[in-house]
């Protein structure tokens, strides 16, 4: 799976053309989103990431950032009847969305939600995440480190002598595994730029 936004720099560039090469686009996962204002500004928003991205289709479209949910969440299923997109979600990034998206979940017909979720940022295990698992929503969690800080946290120490129990060599395996560990949790997006790093995830 790989996650990308239009708001992320150049990334959906740099996507399209490392999937150009091999048979790269047929084993990915790709999901981007839409982060504009709905109407006109959506749509040209989503003309422009599939000329970025090198494909006339990609397997996750969601509303970024509850961005004018109602009308974009419509647009993205014109999207999917239109076989333009395999799957519709939406996102948020911190706590005070979830009950919004716990209200979206149970009253929409979704696919995907992408959500928040630590060891030290719980609030989607209340509602949201019991929620998706009984309706049949996948979830994609995002900031599994806290953008980093939580490294911060336990730099210089020892991992607990059980981490091995549960096959994590690294501080980044456990927090990693911890999200991955709820029934409700499809996919964790670790986000790195360091190759080291990723091998590590």
């Amino acid at each position: 799976l790989i996650d990308t936004a239009p708001s992320y720099g150049r990334a959906e560039a740099v996507v399209g053309d490392i999937l150009q090469g091999g048979r790269w686009r047929e084993r990915a996962f790709l999901a981007t989103k839409i982060s504009a204002r709905a109407g006109d500004d959506a749509r040209a928003q989503w003309q422009r990431s599939k000329t970025a991205l090198r494909t006339e289709k990609v397997d996750l479209l969601q509303v970024h950032n509850l961005v004018d949910w109602q009308q974009n969440l419509a647009f993205l299923r014109e999207l999917k009847a239109a076989g333009q997109v395999r799957y519709v979600g939406i996102t948020h990034y911190l706590d005070h969305s979830h009950d919004t998206l716990a209200q979206i979940v149970d009253k929409e017909k979704i696919d995907f939600v992408q959500i928040n979720l630590s060891v030290v940022a719980r609030s989607a295990e209340r509602r949201l995440l019991p929620l998706c698992r009984d309706r049949g929503v996948a979830v994609l969690v995002n900031r599994p480190f806290e953008d980093g800080r939580l490294f911060a946290a336990v730099k210089g120490r020892e991992l607990p002598a059980w981490a091995g129990e549960v096959g994590c060599a690294s501080w980044a395996q456990l927090m990693l595994k911890f999200a991955l560990g709820h029934p409700a949790v499809t996919v964790v997006i670790p986000a790195t730029s360091k190759a080291k790093n990723m091998a590590d995830n």
